[in-house]
C-alpha cells in the first residue's frame, strides 16, 4: 500500500488491532447504540500483471505437505467435504493431477453454477450450491474449494477487492469478491496459487482483504448482538 492502512469510525471509538488464526488484520471494537459508519480509503501499488498461470505446477503428496497446510485438506463450515468426496472422485479422479486438474475443477464449478446477486444465501454449503446450481462468488469458490480438498490438494478460501482492471466494466453495484488459493509445487518450489472459478481467467488488480478455511473466516464483519446493514459501498478504480 502507498498509503496508511486505517479504518475510520463514525462517530469515533476506540479500535484494537489484531492477527487471527490465519494472520488476517482484524480490529475489535465496542460500538455504540445507534448508526455507526465504518469507512476506508487506500492506495494500493499493484504491479499490472493477471494472476499467474503455471501449467507445470504439480500436486504435492500429502505426506510431504506442510504442517500448517493440512487444515486446508479438512472440511469446514461451507465446504462439506464428506457430501462432495463420490462425486468429486467420479468427475476428476482420471484427471492429469497438479494444475490440469485444479483447472478442470474450476472449469467445471463456472459452468456449474449460475451467478445471480440476487440468490445469494449465507447459509448456503458448496453441496447446496452444487445442487442448486446458483450463488454468488462465494458460492463458486466454496464448491471450487470443497472439490479440491477432496482430490488432496489444499485449498484456501481468499476475499478482497477486485475491480474491472483490463475487462469490461460490469454496471452492476460493486461488491467485496472471493476467490480461492491452492497449494502446488511450481517452479519456484511450493506455493499458494490464485484460481477463480465465478470468472475464470486470469485478473489484474486483486487486493487481499483475507484468508481462511471458508467464509467463516473472512468475514467482513462478525457481531455479537444486534445490528442491522443500512448501506453498502464498494469501490475500486484504477488510477494513474
Amino acid at each position: 500500500m502507498t498509503t496508511p492502512h486505517e479504518i475510520g469510525f463514525d462517530p469515533p471509538l476506540q479500535a484494537r488491532e489484531y492477527r487471527d488464526a490465519f494472520d488476517n488484520i482484524c480490529h475489535r471494537i465496542v460500538a455504540p447504540p445507534g448508526q455507526l459508519t465504518i469507512s476506508t480509503d487506500l492506495i494500493v501499488d499493484d504491479t499490472g500483471l493477471p494472476d499467474p498461470v503455471v501449467p507445470e505446477a504439480r500436486q504435492i503428496p500429502v505426506q510431504d505437505l506442510p504442517d500448517d497446510v493440512l487444515i486446508f485438506l479438512l472440511g469446514s463450515r461451507y465446504c462439506d467435504t464428506d457430501r462432495l468426496s463420490q462425486t468429486a472422485w467420479s468427475l476428476f479422479g482420471t484427471t492429469p493431477e497438479g494444475w490440469a486438474r485444479v483447472q478442470a475443477i474450476v472449469d467445471y464449478t463456472h459452468e456449474r453454477i449460475r451467478f445471480d446477486y440476487q440468490r445469494a444465501d449465507a447459509t448456503r454449503s458448496a453441496h447446496d450450491a452444487f445442487m442448486q446450481r446458483e450463488g454468488v462468488c462465494r458460492d463458486f469458490a466454496h464448491l471450487a474449494i470443497a472439490l479440491c480438498r477432496c482430490m488432496n490438494i489444499p485449498a484456501r478460501y481468499a476475499t478482497g477487492y477486485l475491480g474491472d482492471i483490463g475487462v469490461p466494466k460490469d454496471p452492476a453495484p460493486m461488491d467485496f469478491s472471493a476467490w480461492f488459493e491452492v497449494y502446488l509445487h511450481g517452479p519456484d518450489g511450493p506455493r499458494w496459487y490464485t484460481f477463480d472459478a465465478r470468472h475464470n481467467r486470469p485478473r489484474i488488480g486483486r487486493i487481499v482483504m483475507a484468508r481462511g478455511r471458508d467464509a467463516t473466516d473472512c468475514a467482513i464483519s462478525t457481531n455479537f448482538g444486534y445490528a442491522h446493514l443500512a448501506r453498502f459501498d464498494i469501490h475500486t478504480d484504477e488510477v494513474t
